[in-house]
């Protein structure tokens, strides 16, 4: 199977099986979502669901985040993990929002990634889910399942973006991150699957023998 036939099949099942693709982190505008994915850094979503409402109840501005200090962040967001480093990081994008983009986070890439503790696969995430603008953020579960798949040879994240970019339509992106991260939770975990389990992986390579290695990102 080619791997655009492959990549067609994909799209349709997840379309099949996940027609609504709702954030799994809980937030109310761009900012804090941008402190939810800032936070999701080597977390859970379940988790910093459970941190933020108390955070977000105290301080959901910047303005109002500025006013508290780092250790008072911190003692909200401590089961997140990384906590010294998220805090130092949540205060810091705050103060620049407020002094460089008028309290509002930027609808721009390269002004995101400027922000501490925003990489490219964070602010990926707030330019697609906040602000409707195509991209295809790549986590681990997608790295993954793009090898898993056939869709990529995945040696980094980087290259893994940028192959499904070049297989899938433009207008499809912002769902299809989710649904993908959406079924490799369901379906295709790294525990559950090896690339011989679930649905997808037999349809795609029905005559795989052997467990899929996959590069890590």
């Amino acid at each position: 199977m080619l791997k655009a036939e492959r990549a067609r099949y994909i799209l349709q099942r997840l379309q099949e099986l996940y027609p609504e693709t709702p954030v799994p982190l809980d937030h109310s505008d761009p900012f804090t979502l941008l402190v939810a994915v800032l936070l999701s850094a080597q977390c859970t979503d379940e988790r910093v669901n459970q941190v933020t409402p108390a955070l977000f109840a105290r301080a959901a501005t910047p303005q109002v985040m500025l006013g508290l200090s780092v250790e008072e962040i911190r003692g909200y967001i401590r089961p997140c993990g990384l906590s010294p480093q998220k805090a130092k990081a949540i205060a810091g994008l705050s103060r620049i929002l407020i002094e460089e983009h008028d309290s509002l986070v930027p609808q721009d890439m390269e002004a995101l990634e400027r922000l501490p503790g925003v990489g490219h696969k964070t602010a990926s995430v707030v330019m697609s889910q906040a602000f409707g603008v195509p991209a295809f953020p790549v986590d681990t579960h997608i790295h993954r399942l793009a090898q898993r798949w056939g869709l990529s040879s995945g040696k980094n994240v980087v290259q893994t973006e940028r192959d499904l970019k070049k297989l899938f339509p433009r207008e499809h992106w912002n769902r299809l991150h989710l649904q993908i991260i959406f079924y490799g939770r369901e379906f295709c975990s790294a525990r559950g699957c090896d690339g011989r389990v679930c649905e997808i992986c037999k349809y795609c390579y029905p005559d795989r023998k052997s467990p899929k290695r996959t590069h890590k990102a």
